[in-house]
């Protein structure tokens, strides 16, 4: 009897982390295609960008001077918030992701 439930939790627990792993190679991939997308802003005018997305919801000057376009969005009540930095010259420098998927 106690080989039969060891066996039941085993098979349990091993269905349930890979179950978890993958989970994570989903999000792995989410968050790897969404980099591709919004790499290829880099290098690019702030024109090209704003074409491209829109009005951002927030800009400002970060502590190093350079600006900070903002985008937010919502799926599913969570929010989606893609950060731009750009330089003087208003070349795309760097970028953050959050919550996007």
């Amino acid at each position: 009897m106690r080989k039969l439930n060891f066996l039941i939790i085993f098979f349990v627990t091993l269905f349930l982390l890979s179950g978890c792993q993958t989970i994570k190679k989903r999000s792995d991939a989410i968050i790897e295609k969404e980099n591709e997308k919004l790499g290829k802003y880099i290098g690019n005018s702030s024109k090209v960008l704003q074409l491209d997305l829109g009005k951002p919801d927030e800009d400002y000057k970060n502590e190093e001077g350079n600006l900070e376009l903002v985008y937010k969005t919502n799926k599913y009540g969570i929010t989606c918030e893609r950060r731009f930095e750009i330089n003087s010259d208003s070349i795309i420098i760097g970028f953050v992701s959050k919550g996007c998927f």
